[in-house]
């Protein structure tokens, strides 16, 4: 979908405000609140309540858009593409989810997820551990019906529960699968080196 409208408002350039300075949000975007103009939503889950050994992956969006700081807008001769000169793209900000009550973090984020996406195209989250697959497949089916999936990981993030839970880290594309979110004759799992979790 490419932003007809207008030309799309570019990130903040280096050469006006130092990179270190400006808007913290993802490449240094405007953030907009009315997205209905965008065509991409970049959307913060500061979630990782699923996860079983490592925390952090809360931390993720605020790392992602500080990293970002250095993207520039220029144009790519590689590529021949200039970032952000075809589509509006904006930081919507993060979802505000339980870290103490992972069922209702999920319905959170689901509602959250398929609120945004009745106002922009498309999305693009950021952070937080594998259990937020499950809701955002939820929030993409209320649109788009069961779709092709591309599951990049190390496990295949099946199992049925996981210490009794069935919402973890470990069990997104089981519950997944059970509720049709996506076509199994047509996804696939890249990079599976361990066990269904």
């Amino acid at each position: 979908m490419k932003n007809e409208e207008k030309s799309p408002v570019q990130p903040v350039s280096g050469k006006i405000v130092p990179r270190y300075a400006g808007p913290s949000t993802f490449a240094r975007l405007p953030e907009i609140r009315d997205v209905t103009s965008c065509d991409i939503a970049l959307l913060g889950i500061p979630f990782d309540s699923g996860t079983s050994y490592r925390p952090g992956a809360r931390f993720g969006p605020q790392a992602i858009r500080q990293a970002s700081r250095h993207l520039r807008t220029q144009y790519h001769p590689a590529y021949d593409t200039e970032p952000f000169a075809e589509l509006q793209v904006a930081d919507a900000g993060d979802i505000a989810c339980n870290p103490f009550n992972i069922e209702e973090a999920v319905g959170e984020i689901q509602t959250a997820a398929t609120d945004l996406l009745g106002k922009v195209g498309s999305i693009i989250s950021l952070g937080g551990d594998h259990t937020i697959a499950l809701p955002l497949l939820r929030a993409v089916n209320h649109f788009h019906g069961p779709v092709a999936l591309v599951h990049f990981d190390a496990h295949l993030d099946t199992w049925d529960t996981y210490f009794g839970a069935p919402y973890t880290h470990g069990t997104p594309f089981r519950r997944a699968a059970e509720e049709k979110l996506f076509l199994d004759h047509a996804s696939i799992h890249v990079g599976i080196r361990g066990p269904l979790y």
